[in-house]
């Protein structure tokens, strides 16, 4: 009898064994039911209230991490350490993760709000039939400036930032991809380029630029402007926006030699433990009430038709901010330029970044 009954109990024990195994291949894969929808994304690249906002709605708690790279935020995911059900990277590190096998294929059927996003912002080069990726926002790099600190100069071109009377007084984000961009577009070169005769050419051109730096930094770079501590800076569209908001006394232009127009997309990482409510949030952000709010409290403009149509005339005619489809397309989407140029493109601007110290 004491036989059976030690039996039936590793019987028992076994079973739930095998039960909580189960549960965690299932979560692993990321098929599991969860509530918590754990969100991986740019610095204050949120209304926090939509947050609350979701978590009321769907009965998903929300855990909300923020990055500040692409190179960093991928970094952590293909470590894993962290099953995030959503990230927000650019086009470039999209298609890197795409051949990088990081990333879940997108369920249409899903995101009913789909057909709220302008069909100019779908099926584009870096992720065709949005496969993969769900646009968020998008926008353009480009120069802030202070007219009333400075002496009548414009920045219709990149070359106005060389002049020798802006010495000290010049901003730049701490991006590889933005300076170095610049300095290439400042000669004709594209933003994209991989000739080393062109990025020596463009290395060469930013060291002339080294006098007028008067920083090289991140978020700080808002409040420099808005307390008008300088009368420049090279910035992202949404960034400037922000600043304009606050100090009126800002411009914001697009020089004519070209630059970047980027991207960021919605993505659901392999590791994810929350596929249904990774797709439950996309779908959420973009019902049009959703997307409008978000595009008020965040500044950058929003690829969402349908929320365009709740939000401020103003702010959506401002060309500024929401350039005119032609003038997009004298402008340059980054490449995924690989791990061996993007490394070139890093060891040029920590030359210069050093030679600014």
């Amino acid at each position: 009898m004491r036989d059976i009954i030690k039996a039936a109990v590793a019987i028992i024990i076994v079973c739930i064994a095998l039960f909580f195994v189960n549960d965690y291949l299932n979560k692993s894969s990321g098929k599991a039911s969860s509530d918590t929808v754990t969100i991986y994304n740019w610095g204050e690249y949120i209304d926090p209230d939509l947050i609350a906002q979701f978590e009321e709605e769907s009965g998903y708690r929300v855990v909300y991490e923020t990055f500040d790279s692409n190179e960093a935020m991928m970094t952590k995911i293909e470590q894993g350490g962290t099953s995030y059900d959503i990230a927000v990277p650019s086009e470039y590190a999209i298609e890197k993760m795409k051949e990088n096998d990081l990333l879940l294929p997108i369920d249409h059927s899903m995101i009913p709000n789909l057909k709220n996003i302008d069909p100019y912002f779908l099926d584009l080069s870096f992720d065709p039939k949005n496969e993969f990726s769900i646009p968020y926002f998008w926008g353009t790099v480009g120069i802030v400036f202070n007219p009333s600190l400075l002496d009548g100069q414009t920045f219709d071109s990149w070359e106005a930032l060389w002049d020798p009377s802006l010495k000290g007084q010049v901003l730049l984000v701490d991006s590889a991809r933005e300076v170095i961009g610049m300095g290439l577009n400042s000669l004709g070169y594209s933003l994209n380029s991989t000739d080393e005769n062109e990025l020596a050419e463009a290395a060469a051109k930013l060291s002339k630029l080294t006098p007028n730096v008067k920083a090289i930094i991140g978020d700080e770079v808002t409040q420099l402007m808005v307390n008008e501590e300088a009368p420049v800076a090279l910035t992202w569209s949404g960034q400037a926006a922000d600043m304009m908001w606050e100090n009126e006394e800002l411009d914001y232009s697009v020089p004519e030699e070209g630059s970047n127009l980027w991207f960021d997309n919605m993505v659901i990482p392999k590791t994810a433990a929350n596929v249904v409510g990774a797709h439950a949030f996309i779908n959420f952000m973009l019902d049009a009430e959703v997307a409008a709010q978000n595009a008020d409290y965040v500044g950058y403009s929003i690829p969402n038709a349908a929320a365009m149509e709740l939000m401020d005339e103003e702010v959506i005619s401002d060309e500024r901010f929401y350039p005119t489809e032609e003038t997009r397309d004298h402008l340059e989407v980054y490449n995924n330029l690989g791990l061996e140029m993007l490394g070139n493109y890093n060891e040029l601007f920590l030359k210069f970044k050093m030679s600014t110290n």
